[in-house]
């Protein structure tokens, strides 16, 4: 057994490493069609480390950061081939293709980056430290509960933006000597002022719900993933109704760890084809594209794991329940808005359209929701955020030049052996 899994490991690096190859080829031919980026333009980039399986954690910061590309042009430095491939594909903000950090330094000498952005805790980020004379910044890739929003690589940056209130309760509940006034900027959710998109479907009078799970996670802290444990009965449950159209969103790493988590979601998808074969004025959705927006404002109302997703729907200030973990081993925190939140137990998953129709109907859950939605994003008026994000930016900026005016004078050493940093592409 240990001759055939080392045999599968060694066909499995292969064919990594040939899809590597060749996205490395893509990129390039790509990006010298376009020409080469023009010297000392960009001001903020964002570092972006990840292969294309990660690319939800860019995607959703596509609109905000184009809107901020007026002010302050963006650009997205990758270090990663297929990732870089998807951001070229996308084409929604320029790209450095930056493998090695020969590559990465190359960039950095050609642009007047003063800002840099970071949406998750890629180790790789560690790279990128090394450069002062700009402000790191971690923006995450979405707001939660979850522990990874507590972790200590906060301190590795200079600021964090966050969401609200909420948030900077949760940092300073647990991390020790963390100076929360200066070290963290509120800016609610951009993302949400890009809530729209054109609908795959004919609005009617049916009821809309939107089950977007998440994938099944890769320790039993995170065993957050509800596909298994209350997937299929609830989209049997929408499926059979004649009142009811579902919009199905899973998790793009769904069953990459667990093969019969990818089996049950396979079910599903299949489910929702044969309903719609069945009675094509269902219109039920199957949803695996790129943005994310519609699906949170059209939605009448939504059922996600304790995920992102759950505060991506909060601040849309719109009605959603969570589905509650089966396993006891998952970390729940229960400060926040998961103590008072709609719960989905994984035994009413069937009756899905009573707790649907009790949701909606209930004004006390209403205010309540609404209540957690101030607390975790202030204000959700239409612009709100977007004009916090860039406010953000502008200080940020402003800090720059006041420390560039104090230290203008000082030597800058940013040299360090290529041995120590380089990686292979």
């Amino acid at each position: 057994m240990g001759v055939v899994s080392d045999g599968r490991k060694a066909a499995k690096l292969l064919r990594k490493a040939l899809v590597n190859r060749s996205a490395v080829g893509e990129v390039r031919r790509a990006l010298n069609a376009r020409g080469p980026h023009p010297s000392m333009h960009y001001r903020v980039a964002v570092y972006f480390a990840d292969g294309a399986v990660n690319m939800y954690q860019m995607r959703q910061w596509y609109k905000p950061l184009a809107e901020l590309a007026h002010r302050w042009p963006v650009v997205v430095l990758s270090r990663n081939a297929t990732g870089a491939r998807a951001l070229v594909d996308d084409g929604a903000l320029p790209v450095a293709f930056v493998p090695t950090v020969r590559d990465l330094e190359r960039v950095i000498a050609d642009q007047d980056i003063r800002v840099v952005l970071y949406v998750n805790q890629n180790t790789r980020n560690f790279q990128m430290f090394r450069y002062g004379r700009r402000w790191h910044v971690f923006i995450n890739h979405g707001e939660s509960d979850k522990m990874y929003m507590t972790t200590n690589q906060f301190k590795a940056y200079d600021y964090a933006l966050v969401a609200g209130d909420a948030a900077r309760e949760r940092l300073g509940r647990v991390l020790w000597d963390y100076d929360l006034e200066r070290r963290t900027i509120e800016i609610g959710r951009p993302q949400a002022d890009h809530y729209s998109g054109a609908l795959p479907y004919v609005p009617d009078q049916r009821t809309v719900v939107l089950y977007a799970p998440t994938w099944e996670g890769d320790r039993p802290s995170a065993h957050y993933g509800s596909i298994v444990t209350h997937g299929e009965a609830l989209t049997r449950a929408v499926l059979a109704s004649s009142t009811h159209r579902l919009i199905y969103r899973p998790h793009p790493r769904s069953g990459v760890v667990d093969d019969e988590y990818g089996a049950a979601n396979a079910r599903i998808i299949a489910a929702i084809a044969a309903a719609n074969a069945a009675d094509p004025t269902a219109q039920h959705v199957f949803d695996h594209g790129p943005d994310l927006g519609w699906q949170l404002s059209a939605a009448d109302v939504a059922i996600v794991d304790i995920s992102a997703m759950v505060y991506d729907r909060l601040a849309a200030d719109r009605p959603l329940m969570i589905t509650r973990p089966t396993d006891v081993r998952a970390s729940i925190d229960t400060h926040g808005y998961l103590s008072a939140c709609e719960w989905l137990y994984a035994e009413r998953a069937g009756d899905i359209l009573a707790e649907t129709d009790r949701v909606l109907s209930d004004p006390e859950s209403v205010t309540r929701l609404q209540e957690w939605v101030r607390r975790y994003f202030g204000d959700t008026s239409p612009g709100a955020a977007t004009a916090r994000f860039h406010a953000a930016i502008e200080q940020l900026m402003s800090e720059w030049d006041r420390w560039h005016e104090l230290t203008a004078d000082d030597p800058v050493d940013d040299a360090q052996d290529d041995a120590e940093l380089d990686d292979a592409e």
